[in-house]
């Protein structure tokens, strides 16, 4: 047997995540380095994947199948194709940064009596979220696809509810409160999601007597199994649910602003630049490739609400005066353009879409970091509580201003070739949806230069006059994924000459084809 590579990428942070807790409590620097190590272990394995995966041959490759449940048709199924080992990439890539951000997040204050932040504990969550994404992005039978789908919510409603930012010390009760609530309405939201699909799932498996996504998929490729049209419609619907309350898709969207607020800016970059991609990911590998008549009949309606998450998230981004939630509706605007790029149902909408999650994670997490280095400096998450940063901590600054321009898609940064795409396979086949998003962008730089302006410019206020600037960690955090966001912004090849092959099969999925440009002939 050849060495199962993509089991490895998942086990490896699973058993760093147990050997990270293990370690007695007095051994708390050890910890941090073990998940570290794990965690760059890990992005070598994934590197590993990226190299031997071939853009050019099968769809799925790097496979691994083994008997699981039998009588109920489960099976351990593991695949990648371009879009899922491109978002494997990135959530390894992702982690380690995640990890050094928050070295210090974790360490234990003193509360009268109380001991708070178990070191430990903190960074083996991490390593434990990473496991499940990572399988999650692997799975190609559906109910083991859906395991880790839900167990991923159990490690992140600890994360955010069992650890806040230092601006917001263990005594005081009320945050106390407000992190337990947005942990909570977290968990709850998604687990509704989850259970509606785990209807859908049974139902699948009534239909299709197994799980395997290519089983099921290439049944109703050659027609020997014939879905009727409601109950295709009900399973995308339960399938879809849970997507876009993980991606998240307004109206389903209200738990990211609290989680992000209350979280810490490494698990807030953990819950929108890796496990939200999960839902994002998995519209387009579950529920066009097993419902791809469903999938084309609730387009129009996906569209208009992807839209409405765009303009809504952007809008809301404007008028808020807490820099992390701002952040988080800043992505619920981008993960609106996702979405919109997936049911384009165009070639150049979803390559868009998937190099979108992609330079979404990376800008996201460059911004988000940048901005948890500066509220732990000031103690405050609050705008109005900055001004003058650029004149004290000019490497801060600039490094912030750097992520604000990728997230608001400045030519020359990666977010801009993903954002371009997305509008013009939109475009293409819905030129109004495609003309109300781009009111996105000019919003997106409205609330992106009034963040910077507000924190960075102007007279230095007195609580900011002795910040230090950025120190070597986090120089180390931070440079790499500004090198990452100029060098995809000119050369993004890479990415999408590893995920169109993907796209060509979900499009031939969905039976669509390119829309022809009208051009008016020459006379």
């Amino acid at each position: 047997m050849s060495f199962p590579l993509l089991t490895a990428t998942a086990v490896l942070p699973a058993i760093g995540a147990i050997a990270t807790a293990a370690v007695p409590a007095a051994r708390r620097t050890a910890a941090k380095w073990l998940a570290l190590l794990v965690s760059l272990a890990t992005l070598a394995l994934a590197i590993t994947v990226l190299v031997r995966f071939d853009p050019d041959g099968e769809r799925y490759q790097l496979t691994e199948s083994h008997a699981w449940i039998a009588d109920f048709g489960v099976r351990y199924e593991l695949g990648v194709d371009g879009i899922g080992v491109a978002l494997l990439a990135l959530t390894a890539l992702l982690i380690p940064f995640i990890i050094l951000a928050g070295w210090h997040d974790a360490d234990p204050l003193e509360t009268g009596n109380k001991r708070w932040r178990p070191t430990q504990g903190f960074f083996a969550l991490i390593l434990a979220v990473e496991a499940m994404v990572i399988i999650s992005f692997e799975a190609t039978d559906v109910f083991l696809f859906y395991i880790f789908f839900e167990a991923m919510l159990i490690p992140m409603y600890f994360l955010i509810g069992g650890f806040g930012d230092r601006a917001h010390a263990g005594s005081d009760e009320k945050a106390a409160a407000q992190r337990s609530y947005a942990a909570v309405k977290f968990l709850l939201y998604n687990l509704v999601g989850g259970l509606i699909m785990l209807a859908a799932v049974i139902g699948l498996y009534v239909v299709a007597g197994n799980f395997s996504l290519q089983e099921i998929a290439e049944a109703r490729a050659n027609g020997t199994l014939d879905m009727a049209t409601n109950t295709e419609r009900w399973l995308f619907l339960g399938f879809f649910f849970a997507f876009a309350v993980k991606a998240p898709l307004w109206p389903l969207h209200t738990w990211l602003p609290n989680a992000m607020g209350e979280a810490t800016a490494p698990v807030a970059v953990l819950i929108t630049a890796v496990v939200d991609k999960v839902g994002t990911f998995a519209m387009l590998r579950f529920c066009l490739q097993l419902f791809p008549e469903a999938s084309k009949w609730a387009t129009p309606a996906i569209l208009v609400l992807a839209v409405i998450s765009i303009i809504y998230g952007a809008l809301l981004a404007v008028g808020q005066r807490d820099i992390k939630r701002l952040v988080a509706y800043a992505s619920i605007s981008h993960f609106g353009f996702i979405i919109m790029g997936i049911f384009a149902m165009t070639s150049q909408g979803q390559s868009g879409a998937t190099l979108y999650m992609v330079n979404h994670g990376i800008s996201t997490a460059a911004l988000m970091l940048v901005a948890g280095f500066l509220i732990s400096r000031r103690g405050s998450r609050l705008i109005a509580d900055y001004g003058g940063v650029q004149k004290v901590a000019p490497v801060l600054a600039g490094t912030f201003l750097i992520g604000g321009l990728a997230t608001l898609s400045l030519p020359g940064l990666a977010p801009f070739v993903s954002e371009f795409l997305v509008l013009v396979g939109t475009f293409a086949r819905y030129p109004v949806i495609g003309i109300i998003a781009t009111f996105g962008i000019v919003l997106a730089a409205l609330y992106t230069l009034v963040l910077y302006q507000r924190t960075m410019t102007g007279p230095v206020k007195p609580e900011v006059s002795a910040m230090p600037d950025l120190r070597m960690r986090e120089l180390v955090v931070v440079a790499p994924l500004v090198v990452l966001l100029i060098f995809l912004g000119v050369y993004p090849k890479p990415v999408t000459d590893i995920v169109n092959p993907a796209v060509k099969s979900t499009m031939s999925d969905v039976h669509k084809k390119d829309p022809k440009p009208e051009v008016e002939a020459a006379k």
